[in-house]
Parts: structure tokens; C-alpha cells; sequence
């Protein structure tokens, strides 16, 4: 699948008084500008796809350009496992399709990197683990189904922690480590790396990725990118490798507010493969579009937490480029009420029973699924091909002897109604300060050396969208370490309110526009 970069002639023409003329009097018929990927949002594909700038097929192979060149070559990013060999022909067949005045949804010939966790039919699932290695889906998990009927194109699959392990990093047996396209000596954190990389790269027009407790939005916040997760139950997490059910979601990852909710609203809403998403039966706005405001900020009232990120290893110059974030909500408009603190946080909080180990009985209940259609059927199965990245061996170990099931830990059973106080106190807070959001850093160091893992790390997502099921959005607020480092700026929100979430943020993403391209993946 991989071909040679293409450069187009960028020089300027010798200007002969025949040429002179045709410059001094434009004509329709001359050819439009061309069309490039690089940093290319929904709306310009869309655009330049009904002009007739580029053909579906155009497009994809710049895509693939790109990751022919930048993926295992150049800067050597290594976000991508496989590239779809069928494509092109879907392309072709979306090319048709337009030609004869149609089109295939609201996200035609969008080319989308989908994390290798999530079924598809046409390519393997592996969860980044050689044990997995040849693993393939009898059918596509149900959000991506979803974004195929939609028109989007199946790009790639990418890298991730092997079986979402990490936070912190993004290293698979499947592919070894992925590299920051920021800075290719840092990670860009875990364990939807591989996704962030690539859309941050250019390597397709938005991304998939999951998060159980920080897996869109650190990633999203270490390459620059707009990071959603949705509301436990908006979005289906059925045909996804699990790793927690009490907290997986699946959402979207892309290099803008309104890429980011273009995906996110083909993905919404019930499945009946995934019973959790009944609870979003009647809450899914006709279009979250309509929150894509620029004076979103204005009137609003949002919440510093400051529980969420101040700590002795927070570093200064996170501090200083969420202080400057602060000021730019207020002058769009917002108010912000500093600090806020959660009713009975810590009282909530010693209510939680013990360690709930589902991972196991999780796993092996995709893998028996699964059927013929995978090379293991168990976790002891895993364990004893030997075949998984070295790092993770203690772990899988550790999840294998898990002696309670989910069914009878009363870590799990009493999860549900931890939740419960949880949202009940967080709600409490917020309507009692009459706040749209509360927000805060999403990491609170810069991205760690490749390779180091003793240094503060800064993560501060494991905790409040996780355990409470309440939506979280991450948008660019910046950079550190002499203006090259990515950091992340967080809004969260109520449950099934990603509408405020999105407009806040959309407003916030306007007003600053920090998101710039990484320099190590320049246009072709």
C-alpha cells in the first residue's frame, strides 16, 4: 500500500506577456487551487470534494503519502500498524457515488485512524498484543459500523498500550513504541498514542481511541489535539477490547472541536449490544453542531478544580499557561469562580470498597466471542504464549489471579452505587454554584522522555470523569519547554451535557486557536 512522496511543482511560473494577460484577467475555467491533507478539517474535505478540488481517491492516497513517508521513515513515528488495502477501492466507490449526486452520510470519504481495539471487519484486532497477532473480527464493533454507514473510510488501524495498560506511554508488542510528533524524544502518553500521533500527523482526518481513565485525553493534551470523553453510556463500547466496563468509553480524538463533535454524533446513542447506552435513549441532541458557538463563553460560569492538578510536582509552566487559559475565558466573557471543591469529597471517596479486578472475566468473555476467529481464548492463554510486551508481564499476571469474579467483589457491586454519590455530590456542587463547567489542566507536566517513567508523570484524569461517568472535553491551551511541548486545558461537565461542554470549548478553541502543526511531519 505504501508509495513513494509525492511533491507537487511549487515554483513560480516565468511570466510571459500571453501568461500576463490570463493573470491580470482570472477565468473561470482556470484550474482551482489544489487541495492538501495537512491539517485539513471536516468541513474543507467536504468542500473541496463538492467543488471538485479532489476526488475521494486523491485524498486518500495523500493520506497515504503522508504515512509512507512519516510513519516508518523520516521522523519515524510509528503510530500505525496497518493501512486498510482496501481503501482506495472504497474510495473509488464513494467517487461513484458522488458522481451521481449522492452522498454516503455526513461524513463522506472522511478517512478515519481507528485504534486497534476496536473490531473491524476488514482488518485485525489485536490490542497491540502479538498474542493477538492474525485476530480477526467477524464484524466491525457497532460505533465503528456506525462511522463506515456514515461515508467515513476505514484508514488505519494504530498503536496503542498493549491491552490499554498505560496512561503514560504507548508501547505494543505489535509495534513498539510510538514517538510524539512534537517532540520525537517524548511519548505521546497512552494508551490511544497511536491515534493521537497519527491525527496530529496528518495521517488521516480524525481518529478513534477509548478511555478508561485517560486514554482520549491524554493523548489528545500531549499532541495538541481536541479530546472527547463521552458521558458513560452515550457512546457503545460493544466490539472493543475491554479493559474496565465499570469505566471504558469510546470516543473521538481529531484536531478540532468541530471534527471532534462531527464524530461524536454519528457515534451516539443507544446500541443494544452495549445495554449501558439505553441510558442515552432521548438525550442526544438532533445536532451537537448547534453548541459551535464563538460567544459560547459569554455569560458562563466555570469552576476551577484545583484539586484535580495542584500537587508539590506540579510544574510552573502548566501553572502559568492555565492561569493565561483563565484569562481568556474571562475575556470571552466567562466567569470564573476559583476555587471550587466537591461537597463530601472525602468522606465519598473512603466509602470506596476495595479493588474491583474485572479485567479477566472482561477479556475473556470478548475473547470466547470471538471464537475460531482469534488465536487465544483466556488470559492464562495470553500469559503462557509468552507473546506480549515484557512491561505489562506483571500485570497480566497480577489479573489473572484475581480470585472474585465482577459478580460477587463487592469492589464491583458496590460501584454502581459509588457512582451514584459521586454524581450526586459533584451535581450538587455545580448547581449550588450555578457553574456550566469546572476545569482544569488535563496533564500537569509536559510529555515525558521516551523510556522515562520516574519523572513526574501529571496525569489528572483517573479520577472525576472516570469514577462518576460525567463527560470530559480537552482542547489545546498551549505549549511548554521553550513553546514546543503540547499541554491540554480540560472542561467537565454533568452527565449527558456535552453540548455546554462543546460549546465552552468551541469558544475557548476560537478565541486562542493554539493548535499548530508538529514540524517533524511537514507538507509533502
Amino acid at each position: 500500500m505504501r508509495t513513494h512522496a509525492f511533491r507537487p511543482h511549487s515554483g513560480a511560473p516565468l511570466v510571459t506577456p500571453l501568461l500576463a494577460l490570463t493573470l491580470a484577467f482570472p477565468l473561470a475555467a482556470q484550474r482551482p487551487p489544489a487541495f492538501h491533507v495537512e491539517e485539513a478539517t471536516i468541513a474543507q474535505i467536504e468542500s473541496a470534494l463538492h467543488d471538485r478540488r479532489i476526488t475521494c481517491r486523491a485524498l486518500v492516497e495523500q493520506y497515504m503519502r503522508r504515512i509512507d513517508a512519516y510513519d516508518r521513515k523520516g521522523p519515524a513515528i510509528n503510530a500505525i500498524i496497518l493501512v486498510n488495502p482496501a481503501a482506495t477501492a472504497t474510495a473509488d466507490s464513494l467517487d461513484r457515488l458522488a458522481r451521481a449526486g449522492k452522498s454516503a452520510g455526513p461524513l463522506h470519504c472522511v478517512p478515519i485512524i481507528v485504534k486497534d481495539n476496536f473490531d473491524t471487519y476488514d482488518l485485525p484486532t489485536t490490542a497491540g498484543s502479538l498474542s493477538l497477532s492474525g485476530a480477526q473480527p467477524m464484524r466491525d464493533a457497532p460505533v465503528v459500523a456506525r462511522l463506515r454507514a456514515a461515508g467515513a473510510i476505514v484508514l488505519a488501524k494504530s498503536n496503542m498500550a498493549e491491552f490499554a495498560f498505560s496512561p503514560y506511554e504507548t508501547v505494543s508488542s505489535i509495534l513498539g513504541t510510538t514517538k510524539n510528533p512534537y517532540a520525537l524524544d517524548r511519548v505521546p502518553a497512552g494508551s490511544s498514542g497511536g491515534t493521537a500521533a497519527a491525527v496530529a500527523s496528518s495521517f488521516g482526518a480524525v481518529g478513534l481511541g477509548t478511555d478508561t481513565g485517560n486514554s482520549i485525553r491524554g493523548p489528545s493534551s500531549h499532541d495538541a489535539l481536541v479530546g472527547i470523553r463521552p458521558t458513560m453510556g452515550l457512546t457503545s463500547r460493544a466490539g472493543v477490547v475491554p479493559l474496565d466496563l465499570g469505566a471504558d468509553v469510546t470516543g473521538p480524538i481529531a484536531r478540532t472541536v468541530a471534527d471532534a463533535v462531527a464524530v461524536l454524533q454519528v457515534m451516539a446513542g443507544p446500541d443494544s449490544a452495549d445495554p449501558v447506552t439505553l441510558r442515552s435513549a432521548g438525550r442526544v441532541p438532533a445536532s451537537y453542531s448547534a453548541s459551535l458557538k464563538t460567544n459560547g463563553l459569554r455569560g458562563a460560569r466555570v469552576g476551577v478544580l484545583r484539586a484535580a492538578y495542584e500537587s508539590p510536582t506540579t510544574d510552573s509552566e502548566i501553572v502559568h499557561l492555565f492561569n493565561a487559559a483563565l484569562d481568556d475565558l474571562r475575556k470571552q466573557g466567562a466567569t470564573i469562580v476559583d476555587s471550587v471543591a466537591i461537597d463530601s469529597l472525602a468522606q465519598i471517596r473512603r466509602s470506596q470498597r476495595g479493588n474491583c479486578q474485572p479485567f479477566k472475566w472482561e477479556l475473556n468473555a470478548y475473547l470466547a466471542a470471538q471464537g475460531p476467529h482469534v488465536p487465544v481464548h483466556s488470559l492464562d492463554e495470553i500469559i503462557q504464549s509468552g507473546h506480549y510486551d515484557p512491561s505489562i508481564g506483571a500485570r497480566l499476571k497480577s489479573a489473572q489471579s484475581a480470585a472474585q469474579s465482577p459478580d460477587t467483589n463487592p469492589a464491583c457491586t458496590g460501584r454502581d452505587a459509588y457512582r451514584q454519590r459521586l454524581d450526586a455530590a459533584i451535581t450538587r456542587t455545580m448547581d449550588t454554584a450555578k457553574l456550566d463547567a469546572l476545569v482544569y489542566p488535563t496533564w500537569s507536566n509536559p510529555p515525558r522522555l521516551i523510556g522515562d517513567l520516574r519523572s513526574p508523570a501529571g496525569d489528572n484524569n483517573q479520577f472525576y470523569a472516570p469514577s462518576s461517568g460525567f463527560p470530559a472535553i480537552t482542547v489545546p491551551m498551549g505549549y511548554t519547554r521553550g513553546d514546543s511541548l503540547p499541554a491540554g486545558l480540560q472542561f467537565f461537565g454533568r452527565g449527558f451535557d456535552e453540548a455546554t461542554l462543546i460549546r465552552l470549548a468551541y469558544s475557548y478553541e476560537q478565541a486562542t486557536k493554539h493548535r499548530r502543526a508538529p514540524a517533524s511531519v511537514p507538507p509533502m
